[in-house]
């Protein structure tokens, strides 16, 4: 198939992560871009500047089911093997646009990371769950380097979950704190961090903390690129794989983790993950996504 781009293309705007527009995690979900050259993508996700835009690549029926819907996520700068808003997101879009990709209850999208199913609940909220990879393990890190490069003191982190690097697709330095109090003076010094984190093998600092009330509530935040995400599924899929790994989360227990109300723009996401010995498995990240704005691009 030819890499000149179409001259039209269909797009949607869909809130992630929340039941109300205008709040979540806004994501542009671009249909029928197969043969779309890759630096044309990074073009419209500039265009786009939102914090990841996707793109459908439809196939032949039969390919679909056996492997799932291909899709590529990319940021105003980058191209992501996984990312959890654009998954849930586009897995969402393409229910409401595409209802032939659902296979029963479940959509699977072929990322660059491999397949990802998502499962959406029946009723009228368009509730979906995301299965993610196990998690990798990487290094645990420096809590002092790592309270210094977050702009917080040694005592706000939990000592009893150390800083660590977690993937599960994409691999993010997760930091847990005493007490979700001191993601107020979160200040992410990104020049420094960058590198730091780069030869440690982790892209961006996670951090979260409890609410302390009696149910499993956690907030978080993830600053990068400059700015604030207000919600990152993947980073949450690291985060509780984190949590239930140094039993800080009951295996199978499921939490609610509220991000990006620095931003306005809460986000609620629910986490799960199982721990059989010294693994850990099952790692879902679900929430709600709402449909904000659909249009048409007009390409050269």
């Amino acid at each position: 198939m030819s890499a000149r781009p179409p001259t039209q293309l269909d797009y949607v705007v869909v809130d992630v992560f929340t039941r109300t527009a205008l709040t979540g995690n806004p994501l542009a979900v671009v249909f029928d871009s197969a043969g779309l050259a890759t630096e044309h993508m990074q073009a419209i996700a500039r265009e786009f500047n939102l914090s990841e835009t996707t793109f459908v690549q439809r196939r032949e029926s039969a390919q679909e089911q056996a492997e799932g819907v291909r899709v590529r996520i990319f940021t105003t700068q980058e191209e992501l093997p996984f990312a959890g808003h654009p998954t849930l997101g586009t897995a969402s879009a393409l229910k409401l646009r595409a209802p032939e990709t659902l296979r029963g209850d479940t959509i699977t999208l072929a990322l660059n990371v491999g397949p990802i199913p998502v499962r959406f609940e029946t009723g009228s909220v368009l509730f979906g769950e995301m299965t993610q990879r196990d998690p990798e393990f990487g290094a645990e890190l420096d809590p002092a380097t790592v309270a210094t490069l977050c702009g917080l003191q040694l005592d706000d982190l939990d000592a009893s979950a150390p800083p660590r690097v977690v993937s599960t697709g994409t691999a993010f330095a997760i930091v847990v704190l005493r007490s979700a109090d001191a993601l107020s003076r979160l200040r992410v010094k990104q020049d420094e961090a960058t590198s730091w984190l780069r030869e440690r093998g982790a892209r961006w600092f996670y951090v979260l903390g409890p609410t302390g009330s009696e149910a499993p509530d956690y907030r978080a935040r993830m600053q990068f690129y400059g700015g604030e995400d207000p919600a990152t599924g993947s980073a949450a899929g690291c985060a509780i794989s984190h949590l239930v790994h140094r039993g800080k989360v009951a295996t199978g227990q499921r939490i609610h983790l509220r991000q990006g109300e620095a931003m306005l723009r809460p986000s609620d996401l629910f986490l799960t993950a199982k721990r059989e010995g010294a693994r850990v498995t099952d790692v879902r990240v679900a929430g709600s996504t709402v449909l904000v704005a659909e249009g048409r691009l007009f390409l050269p």
